[in-house]
Formats: C-alpha cells, structure tokens, sequence
C-alpha cells in the first residue's frame, strides 16, 4: 500500500490549476474543498477511484485501515470500494482537491 502516497507530488505552494490540468490528464475529476480543524469524513466507499492533494494544512487519510499523513502537495490514491476515512488533522483549515476517475 505504499504507492498510495506520492509525497511532494505538487511543488508548494500548490497550485490548483496546476492539479486540475494533471488529474484532467489522468482522466479524473478536481474538486475544491475546505474544511476546519478536527473535521472527520468517516467511513466512505465509492464505486470509482478517487485522488486526494492537500492544498494547504496536513490530512489523516485512513484507508482500509492503513494510516497516511498527507501533507501539502501530497497526492494520495484511495482504490475504488476502499473503504476511507479523511481527517483534517491541521490546527488550522485545511484547503484540499478530490477527484474520481
């Protein structure tokens, strides 16, 4: 599970468009979102593959239990039917990118 985490995919500051044009590349799409500090998405699962990129702050992504630390210009890969969880784990908002395949 090692190749879920590409630290330093995006060099800082990152620039959303510069993430856009890499993901539309790739076939995904990028969403925009923000949220405060302790905010917890927990237990999802979708049907496609989805990309996370840390904008600005710090990211727990569980995935199928594992643990990652995503950090400002991190990309982490979550395979379709993982079953995730997203923590922002920063003492500030954190500003992150998803997209699905």
């Amino acid at each position: 599970m090692d190749d879920l985490l590409v630290k330093g995919k995006f060099p800082r500051p990152v620039d959303p468009a510069v993430v856009e044009r890499d993901w539309c590349r790739r076939g995904y799409s990028c969403h925009p979102f923000r949220d405060p500090p302790g905010r917890v998405w927990r237990d999802f699962v979708h049907a496609t593959n989805e990309l996370v990129t840390v904008r600005r702050g710090r990211l727990e992504v569980v995935i199928d239990g594992r643990s990652l630390i995503a950090d400002e210009g991190d990309e982490v890969f979550i395979p379709r039917h993982a079953t995730h969880t997203v923590r922002n784990i920063s003492e500030s908002e954190t500003a992150w990118h998803f997209g699905y395949d």
